[in-house]
């Protein structure tokens, strides 16, 4: 594989920040784990210990099980009301936005991602999330029911109880509101794992609830690996729902585990392969520019990226080498420079990951025509990389890559597309782009995908459910949907 030259660092925004060692937070206490030992969470522009920080597993996850049991059915938590809930975390989310400088230079450091997306992108989504389900806290009711002879019928809907909940690396503190936000605001407890890669923030953000005074126990981080901390919490006896956010494989283990147990509620939020989809009717510049974004976006690493490319025939000479020649232009470097588009992969093992995807493409018969190879020789940077003359049986084309590889696809029609772009295992989102409104809702109402954008990629809002069909998952996140994830719903009926 070819090496390019690092390009010079712009003088930064930020300095990277210094780490002490990290301790985990069980009922309120900061604590080593009970072992005693410690793994290193490393800076992935080269490789070297940010810090150490305690590595859970069962006994600890044990502990952290039986502090949320008991501020959930005994502590201050179990008599606080709604309101009070939702006042908390607006307190959060004001004291994220606060510490959104410190939190994204934390997030950069862990992750490897441009410190403007940092800031620009995932701490104000962040601090949304937190602040849309304070909203929902004292607005989750349930109905009267009228129903034959003289009874009195309502539902009421109730917190599950005890929440374990497994975050992924790529969006640490995004995802960390994604699933406390609707949890807590329903009264939920819960004990959280984040990603080993990357459990930085979602520890800082535990410090800061401490501080805005959420009570002892309501919320516990485990920071560990998945096979032992994320199994122990998984197949716990006494957690009441696993959420789990990651790929599809690992979300099949968390599945097993949970009906292995007690038959704990679950939700999965997994891989993808997303079509996105390009008409010759198309305004071509925002659809190249969509695409850029939908596929390189945070280094390539989103579920839900646009990674099988599919672009009308009559156009695809022309796309191609818009979108070839933009390519060529991205910044990849220094994740604190201001001028920086592309920071590194998360990990030397995901690293070689997508470079193994990348030799695969080649020796499919994909043709390459930029990128390929890593940048400079320290940390885990890779050239942004673009493949045309992709075919569906290509493993670059069936596969998530989770890296800035793109594969562009040819198609003829719109009846080709629906069925090839549903030909997959996954259903997590996809997108048109058409001035053809008629077109535009036929290929949105054919795709079977749980988000489907027209005419733009990536857009979120704390307002808008997101989740998978097939094997990309099982319930919703965000908006009123994910309510549903962490309530029970009850019946009463009284004889009058």
């Amino acid at each position: 594989m070819a090496t390019a030259t690092a390009p010079a660092p712009a003088k930064p925004r930020h300095a990277k920040p210094k780490v002490a060692d990290q301790k985990m937070l069980i009922n309120g206490k900061w604590v080593n784990s009970a072992s005693g030992k410690t793994f290193p969470t490393t800076d992935p522009t080269n490789g070297e210990t940010i810090c150490n920080v305690a590595e859970g597993d069962k006994v600890d996850i044990d502990l952290a099980v039986k502090a949320a049991r008991e501020a959930f059915e005994r502590g201050p938590w179990s008599r606080m009301s709604a309101a009070e809930r939702g006042v908390l975390l607006l307190k959060l989310a004001d004291a994220v936005e606060k510490h959104k400088d410190e939190l994204a230079a934390l997030e950069s450091l862990d992750n490897g991602k441009p410190i403007n997306d940092s800031l620009l992108a995932d701490l104000p989504m962040t601090s949304a999330c937190y602040r849309y389900y304070a909203g929902w806290a004292d607005k989750i009711m349930g109905q009267t029911i009228p129903i034959a002879g003289d009874y009195f019928c309502y539902t009421r809907h109730e917190p599950i109880g005890v929440v374990g909940q497994i975050i992924p690396w790529n969006f640490p503190l995004l995802m960390q509101a994604w699933k406390w936000a609707p949890a807590l605001a329903c009264g939920n407890t819960v004990v959280l794992k984040p990603a080993e890669q990357t459990p930085l923030t979602a520890l800082r953000v535990a410090q800061l609830a401490q501080e805005v005074g959420f009570p002892d126990g309501v919320i516990n981080v485990v920071p560990g690996y998945g096979p032992t901390a994320g199994a122990a919490l998984s197949g716990h006896m006494d957690v009441d729902k696993i959420a789990f956010t990651g790929e599809t494989t690992t979300g099949k283990i968390v599945m097993k585990a949970a009906a292995d147990s007690n038959l704990k509620r679950v939700s999965l939020e997994l891989g993808g392969k997303s079509p996105n989809i390009v008409f010759a009717d198309a305004d071509l510049d925002a659809a190249i520019e969509g695409a850029y974004f939908g596929l390189f976006f945070n280094q390539g690493q989103c579920c839900c990226a646009g990674s099988r490319l599919f672009v009308q025939e009559s156009v695809y000479d022309a796309f191609v080498q818009k979108i070839t020649d933009k390519a060529k232009g991205r910044k990849v470097g220094d994740p604190f420079s201001t001028e920086t588009e592309q920071g590194p992969q998360v990990s030397q093992e995901q690293f070689d990951r997508v470079m193994g995807y990348i030799d695969a493409g080649q020796k499919d018969g994909a043709k390459m025509l930029v990128g390929g190879g890593r940048v400079g020789d320290r940390g885990y940077f890779i050239q942004p990389t673009v493949f045309c003359d992709v075919k569906d049986e290509m493993k670059i084309a069936k596969e998530e890559i989770f890296g800035p590889v793109m594969s562009i696809l040819k198609f003829k029609d719109a009846d080709e597309v629906i069925a090839r772009g549903n030909r997959t295992m996954y259903g997590l989102a996809a997108a048109v782009w058409t001035k053809d409104v008629k077109k535009a809702l036929r290929l949105a109402n054919g795709l079977r995908a749980g988000t489907v954008w027209v005419n733009c990629f990536d857009v979120f809002d704390a307002a808008a459910p997101f989740g998978g069909f097939k094997m990309s998952g099982i319930g919703r996140e965000l908006g009123q949907y994910a309510l549903q994830l962490y309530t029970e719903v009850k019946t009463v009926t009284m004889a009058m």
